[in-house]
């Protein structure tokens, strides 16, 4: 499959359109321009894009959880709660699994069992099944901004029905909804996929109406060195620019040391201004996410909350634009209402205590030139390898282990990159695999975990590795063997 950088002609994208709608019935409804119509009747309080950018400009930091289930009238119950309860600035609408794999007749199958036995029998909302007008119910059940929040490879047709439907942001991305989820999708595929939704959501631009974009930034979640995940945010950023996104939230995984976390939120909108300027994109807005801990949380609610409490502290020192929020159940399963709740007020109390409070040191600003010098050391090299065209080079990087995203099911991923902790907590290269990286770079990860290693009384190895990724649920950041 041929893949570039270039904006989806008009031709092109009809003909795809035609396409997608008849995924299933539902897609008959959407209809662009009375789409955009809808948009524009609806209050300026429900628009992602100005509320983020409010927030920018104030330096608030905003609340947002994860949430959703497949009944509608459920559903709406939930956001409402989580609105008015929860004290939310902004809600998701969570998708389905079977939605995210394009298996909207196990979907529909869901919704049916979850009404007969009156409990949720899918992990998620099912917006495709349910339809444009049943979106503009939820839409309408609120105050706040929407957004949909997926995982899905091909979301063309989901796109079209949430967008139709009234959400003002779109979650995901070609890279970022292809390595950490699937495990045989080509990503010539899944970029060109989201291409589609990428021009769809540029043409609402181009008519009238912004949709806030939103990379997918925690990747696999765990130990996810910044530089990794900064990249595919640029990358992501760049193909999205392309095809007429002006409004652009990028993310990043709560790692778990305080400088390294305030310092790649930092860098994270530095760095993505700085590409989308210098290739060309220069009314792109960009705002930031912090994805709270993602990783292993502790069974017990208390000791959750203080890992709830901490990302919080992260965010508002960081100043990220929103936070996602986790909830005291993450150990367990599906959290109730009230769990998620209490996670918002939680993160709400704390990014509000500490809204006026800057993080200034000599260390902050060391951490975030390391942080640079990696990110531009890959990006730089993708577009190497595409002899300029990030799309093509993308691709090769992947491919090339360049681009290497650790404990990623795809087979696509080298997965020949290994991250562990310093002494100090924050996330190295234990082994960089092909990581374009300068022998400074390298010897400068070398040391800090040598550093570890000489302080514990062990070699470095992967025992590290694994102790760090089940350190965080047990009570500790750095998995020390003496724990």
């Amino acid at each position: 499959m041929d893949i570039q950088n270039k904006r989806i002609t008009d031709e092109e994208f009809s003909k795809l359109r035609q396409e997608v709608l008849t995924q299933w019935p539902t897609g008959k409804d959407v209809d662009l321009e009375e789409a955009v119509k809808y948009h524009k009747s609806m209050p300026e309080s429900k628009s992602f894009s100005k509320k983020l950018l409010d927030a920018k400009r104030e330096k608030r930091t905003l609340v947002q959880p994860r949430a959703g289930v497949p009944a509608i009238d459920e559903h709406i119950k939930l956001m409402k709660y989580l609105e008015e309860n929860g004290e939310a600035d902004l809600l998701p609408s969570t998708i389905d699994s079977y939605t995210r794999q394009n298996r909207y007749e196990e979907a529909e199958n869901g919704i049916a069992e979850s009404i007969r036995l009156g409990r949720a029998m899918l992990n998620g909302f099912p917006a495709v099944n349910h339809g444009v007008m049943n979106c503009r119910r939820v839409i309408e059940s609120v105050n706040v901004p929407m957004q949909v929040r997926h995982g899905t490879p091909d979301a063309r047709l989901l796109t079209e029905i949430t967008l139709a439907g009234g959400f003002t942001s779109y979650e995901g991305g070609g890279i970022s909804y292809n390595l950490p989820y699937c495990k045989n999708i080509p990503m010539e595929r899944t970029i060109r996929d989201w291409q589609y939704v990428d021009r769809l959501t540029g043409l609402y631009e181009e008519m009238g109406v912004s949709i806030n974009r939103e990379p997918y930034g925690p990747l696999t979640g765990t130990l996810v060195p910044p530089c990794v995940s900064h990249a595919v945010a640029i990358i992501e950023a760049l193909l999205a620019a392309e095809q007429g996104v002006k409004n652009i939230t990028v993310g990043y995984g709560q790692c778990g040391n305080l400088i390294q976390d305030v310092a790649a939120i930092r860098t994270l909108e530095e760095l993505t201004d700085e590409y989308l300027k210098k290739y060309g994109y220069n009314d792109v807005e960009v705002t930031t996410v912090l994805h709270q801990w993602m990783g292993g949380f502790p069974a017990d609610e208390a000791k959750a909350f203080g890992v709830i409490s901490y990302g919080s502290t992260i965010a508002a020192l960081a100043k990220a634009t929103k936070v996602i929020v986790k909830t005291p159940h993450e150990a367990v399963g599906i959290p109730t209402m009230e769990a998620n709740a209490q996670g918002l007020r939680t993160t709400k109390q704390v990014v509000n205590m500490l809204s006026d409070q800057e993080l200034k040191s000599t260390s902050l600003e060391e951490e975030k030139e390391i942080i640079r010098q990696e990110t531009r050391a890959i990006v730089d090299k993708c577009f190497e390898l595409g002899k300029g065209d990030i799309a093509v080079g993308t691709c090769r990087g992947v491919e090339a282990g360049v681009l290497d995203v650790p404990f990623a099911p795809c087979r696509i991923n080298a997965g020949k990159m290994l991250p562990c902790r310093d002494n100090d907590g924050a996330v190295r290269i234990l082994n960089a695999g092909n990581l374009p990286f300068s022998k400074e770079l390298i010897d400068f990860h070398k040391g800090k975990i040598e550093e570890r290693a000489k302080a514990e009384g062990r070699d470095a190895s992967f025992q590290m590795v694994i102790d760090d990724v089940y350190a965080i649920g047990k009570g500790r950041l750095v998995g020390r063997p003496k724990y």
